[in-house]
């Protein structure tokens, strides 16, 4: 696994960094504000997102902040649909599929999670990936180090938070955000410009179609549609407009252990927005998660 080769944002975002394209002279300051501003944006998008869950539920907002995005990008972008290969077909088929089930899984895992406990969880995809893909080596510590903060993430020194339910959605988000890293490699090389990104919306839009209108029912209010609107905008359109013009400005290595505070930046939203508290101990458990992320990173720099 080549990490200069692959970029992990949020929620589940993957970028392709791309080789050759040197950071700009001076931009480097300008291009850790725009990665700060992108882990927020993700991040406080998730926190309140809980209006729009409540409203719509878990499939219902999934389902329309897709639609919102890939209707939004797909008129920016106008991806040339007609005269696609099959094979660039199948490869966004795959990686739209895969984001409408990751999304799906990370709003039904923050609806029954602490949004850093859900971060946490979450993050241990694109770790695995960074870790694994240099086989069984020393850096499999990295992982353990994530799940023994996660552990310290999931006890509020009384007990036991979250459920086991909101556990296996996370787990299958950090399964979901491990294969659409790799996928979007294979999407990243097939197109060009954001034509690929925005094909993958437009089917994880679909994807959710059927799951999102059979929860809403087609309840929709004008403000309930506006707020909605608003959070695709937080969550994907911004971070990846930011994610892609950072990764101009600073090096690929810098970026990745930059991205590594998301699980810090999660823990803080969900403490300005959702009113959750942390332990000390849930404190230091945030700590490990993002030392190991970063340790990863740095690490497969190294090599």
């Amino acid at each position: 696994m080549d990490i200069k080769n692959i970029e992990t944002g949020m929620d589940g975002a993957a970028l392709i960094a791309q080789p050759g394209l040197s950071p700009a002279s001076g931009g480097l300051a300008a291009g850790v504000v725009m990665c700060l501003m992108s882990m927020s944006s993700i991040q406080f998008g998730a926190a309140l997102s809980s209006s729009a869950i409540a409203t719509y539920g878990v499939a219902g907002a999934t389902w329309l902040r897709l639609a919102f995005a890939a209707v939004i990008l797909a008129v920016v972008v106008r991806p040339s649909v007609l005269r696609y290969t099959s094979a660039q077909w199948r490869a966004t088929l795959l990686l739209g599929t895969t984001t409408a089930a990751m999304t799906l899984c990370f709003f039904a895992a923050i609806q029954r999670l602490p949004l850093g406990l859900a971060i946490a969880i979450d993050f241990l995809g694109p770790l695995s990936v960074a870790v694994f893909g240099y086989g069984l080596t020393w850096r499999l510590t990295w992982p353990l180090i994530a799940a023994a903060g996660i552990l310290f993430l999931a006890h509020d020194g009384e007990g036991w938070v979250g459920n086991l339910p909101g556990v296996l959605f996370a787990l299958g988000s950090a399964v979901g955000w491990a294969v659409y890293i790799l996928l979007t490699k294979k999407v990243g090389a097939a197109f060009k410009g954001l034509e690929g990104l925005s094909m993958s919306l437009l089917v994880a839009g679909l994807v959710a179609t059927p799951f999102g209108l059979a929860e809403t029912a087609g309840a929709f209010t004008l403000k309930g549609l506006v707020e909605v609107l608003g959070l695709a905008i937080l969550v994907p359109l911004l971070p990846y407009a930011l994610e892609m013009v950072a990764l101009r400005r600073m090096p690929a290595a810098s970026f990745g252990i930059l991205m590594s505070l998301e699980p810090a930046i999660g823990a803080l939203a969900g403490f300005l927005i959702l009113a959750q508290p942390m332990t000390v101990l849930q404190m230091l458990g945030t700590a490990l998660v993002v030392a190991a992320s970063a340790g990863a990173t740095a690490s497969a720099v190294k090599t």
